[in-house]
């Protein structure tokens, strides 16, 4: 059965880990909730008007680095392969790369299940002869892949610099679990973004429009709607400051005044400044990306970046572990 999607004003069966990521970010020090839950239908429409900002570089910077390097892709693919995306969202760039390899299936996976599945319709019809598998899931936690891939050499998409909204702990586990999901000899394409100029790195975090505001603003909204939230909403503003330290960009929901409010029955207060601390972006040097990949169990074959080098996509492989030098 198909999950149903919310009609305005009407709350929903609130799934039962974002109840616990909201209460316990919500109730610690400092407040934070994961980036993942931004993603409901509305934020993932959001997000996706986002990358057409002329503030949000990634995007634009990575398609084209895709469509400059489809034939050597097509060259070192694996034929026959089965290509599973990550965090597939629009499948805006998959075309691209199923143009360039020819798979035998794609299975994109994503948590936003109505927005998966447009986006499934869509490609399906794009590509008549490609079997497109999609997959519910928070690819955070354990993600069974679907039966008929299962004979298949396997190609993992991680587009958008998505590995850089982890700390690394979290980048390296999610990498290893990678590894096991797709199997020894799979290969992995990942998009990373390099560390650059503050100037250009925090406008793409917090556009002139106000698209981004709106997209971190949305997370308050889906709590109400959701979880029975008093939040208001109003009360809040949209924050993107670089770290140096920690090489990343960071996005904070700020009360503008001292609030009071409940979320699942249980009542939560702050004061004026106090943030929610929302998303983490980091950026990687070409050495941090690297070294990311292997502690993650896979092996750079290829890198390859943009002229201005604001951003590289890197393929890599599960080779066989090896206990010594």
């Amino acid at each position: 059965m198909l999950k149903q999607e919310p009609q305005d004003g009407e709350q929903s069966l609130a799934d039962p880990n974002f109840r616990a990521d909201v209460l316990s970010g919500l109730g610690g020090q400092p407040r934070a909730i994961p980036a993942r839950w931004f993603y409901d239908r509305r934020g993932s429409e959001l997000f996706e008007a986002i990358t057409d900002l002329p503030e949000y570089y990634p995007t634009r910077t990575e398609t084209a680095l895709l469509m400059q390097i489809g034939p050597q892709l097509g060259a070192l693919a694996a034929s026959n392969a089965a290509v599973v995306e990550f965090g597939s969202g629009s499948s805006a760039k998959t075309p691209i790369l199923l143009r360039a390899i020819d798979p035998a299936a794609y299975v994109p996976i994503d948590i936003s299940g109505e927005f998966l599945r447009h986006s499934a319709r869509e490609l399906s019809a794009g590509f008549p002869g490609l079997p497109v598998l999609p997959v519910e899931a928070d690819f955070l936690r354990p993600v069974p892949l679907p039966p008929e891939v299962s004979g298949l050499p396997k190609l993992g998409f991680f587009p958008g610099s998505t590995i850089g909204n982890m700390n690394a702990f979290h980048a390296v586990d999610l990498l290893r679990a990678m590894r096991e999901w797709l199997g020894e000899g799979a290969r992995l394409l990942i998009g990373m973004d390099r560390i650059k100029s503050p100037g250009i790195l925090v406008p793409a975090y917090d556009d002139a429009q106000g698209v981004t505001a709106a997209f971190n603003l949305n997370l308050l909204e889906r709590i109400n709607r959701e979880l029975a939230g008093t939040i208001p909403v109003e009360a809040f503003r949209h924050r993107a400051i670089w770290n140096a330290d920690a090489a990343r960009i960071e996005m904070h929901l700020e009360a503008q005044r001292e609030v009071e409010f409940s979320v699942d029955g249980r009542t939560f207060a702050m004061d004026a400044g106090e943030t929610i601390h929302t998303e983490n972006s980091h950026k990687y040097g070409p050495n941090g990306g690297r070294m990311l990949l292997r502690a993650g169990g896979w092996t750079p074959i290829r890198e390859w970046t943009d002229p201005q080098d604001w951003f590289a996509l890197m393929l890599c492989e599960a080779q066989p572990l090896r206990m010594a030098p």
